[in-house]
């Protein structure tokens, strides 16, 4: 009450668990991209209809970061996204300016702070977000730091309203670095009796 966010609302498909886990880490680290079509629509099932025009916006990654993964697993669902719900998709809209280190084991305000003027809204698409509804589109929300970044640089470019629309959610506040150990492809707390490969990846979960 004291703080409210800055967003509309959170639309996630699931909650964090551990199968969750393995499906972000096949399809982001394992290489596993036509998962994108069922983690989109298991995400595009959960928005609501929203009235009016609304543009589809990824989390962006750096440019580093995107050749050395090849593939934007944001934009790869927010397409998805676009297409099942008809709302158009803005691709480009933010750009991640700088290469920012992993946030695992850092507070929230640590977090926040790393990621202060890391991710700006693109001058060749301010028109388009000027006054625009923006559904910002991600696979794991976690501590809400990378999100939050994004909805700033929305807003500073003019959108008037945000809503999160992201595969995962985490809750609890145990598993407050899930989001970073994905990110790195360590997989996050392991339950007991979890195995330490993802199926079909061929590959185990030490950071690629």
């Amino acid at each position: 009450m004291a703080m409210p966010p800055k967003h509309g609302g959170i639309h996630a498909a699931t909650l964090y668990n551990d199968t969750a886990r393995q499906l972000v880490l096949a399809f982001k680290h394992g290489r596993r991209i036509g998962l994108s079509a069922l983690l989109g629509r298991l995400i595009a099932a959960r928005i609501p209809e929203l009235d009016g025009e609304w543009l589809v916006v990824p989390v962006p990654l750096h440019r580093w970061r995107l050749w050395s993964r090849g593939f934007n697993q944001s934009a790869m669902l927010a397409r998805e996204v676009s297409r099942r719900t008809g709302h158009r998709l803005l691709v480009d809209a933010l750009l991640r300016t700088r290469r920012t280190p992993a946030l695992g084991g850092l507070s929230r305000k640590a977090r926040a702070k790393t990621l202060s003027g890391a991710i700006v809204g693109n001058p060749r698409q301010i028109a388009r977000l000027k006054g625009a509804r923006v559904l910002l589109v991600d696979d794991v929300l976690t501590s809400g730091a990378t999100s939050g970044a994004c909805i700033a640089a929305l807003r500073r470019a003019g959108a008037r309203d945000v809503r999160i629309a992201c595969f995962s959610r985490v809750l609890d506040e145990a598993l407050d670095h899930a989001a970073t150990a994905v990110e790195s492809g360590t997989g996050g707390p392991e339950p007991e009796g979890a195995h330490k490969k993802t199926p079909g990846s061929g590959c185990s979960r030490a950071p690629s």
